[in-house]
């Protein structure tokens, strides 16, 4: 008993750091949205919470810290459901297909605070220099070598296509997010198209 009561406090304050830590980045991901990026502050970003200022700087140094913070959290999130793609995939196309349809999904849904429309001003939540889209990379890439060493893709540099399959994707996304309202099977059977039969294929697809 005594021990549960000497714990009790301990898993309080965890509760609330853990509370505290989502509160700014929930703040954050409204101001990005609203300001843009480069016009956001700190100061904004707290006003967004019932923190003080204090507060906010025990978890984050800067906006910069919280964006790779918010990164970091798409990746996480978004990881299983690439892998389910991989697991559901009844082919190569139809896994780079599902994987770009999951994708876009996210990101529209992502980029959607409280309801209001996608503002194409908030900058991509996944990015490729933090530690949880590095493991999205190497979910990408492992996937792009089992079919590779199956037979089912070309025998091509797994690096280079996992990059060019990232890449398009985060660049076909935020063009797709641009358009109102944004197509995500177009986007997906698009680059599907051109990672698999280069322009032509593309404009065959889309």
């Amino acid at each position: 008993m005594t021990d549960a009561i000497a714990l009790e406090p301990v898993g309080k304050r965890e509760k609330t750091k853990a509370a505290n830590r989502l509160a700014i980045l929930a703040a954050a991901r409204e101001v990005f949205a609203q300001l843009g990026y480069e016009a956001a502050t700190v100061r904004d970003i707290i006003r967004g919470t019932q923190l003080a200022s204090g507060t906010f700087y025990n978890y984050f140094k800067s906006k910069e810290e919280v964006y790779e913070a918010l990164a970091d959290d798409g990746a996480r999130r978004f990881r299983p459901i690439l892998r389910m793609a991989r697991e559901n995939a009844r082919s190569f196309e139809d896994y780079l297909h599902s994987a770009f349809v999951a994708y876009f999904q996210f990101i529209v849904a992502d980029n959607r605070t409280e309801g209001r429309p996608i503002d194409e001003r908030r900058p991509h939540v996944l990015r490729m220099d933090t530690p949880e889209m590095m493991a999205v990379y190497q979910e990408v890439r492992q996937s792009l070598e089992e079919a590779v060493a199956r037979g089912d893709a070309p025998r091509v540099d797994a690096d280079y296509l996992a990059c060019a399959c990232i890449g398009t994707a985060q660049e076909v996304g935020a063009e797709m997010l641009r358009r109102s309202p944004p197509d995500i099977d177009a986007a997906a059977r698009f680059v599907t198209g051109l990672l698999l039969n280069g322009l032509q294929g593309a404009a065959r697809k889309s």
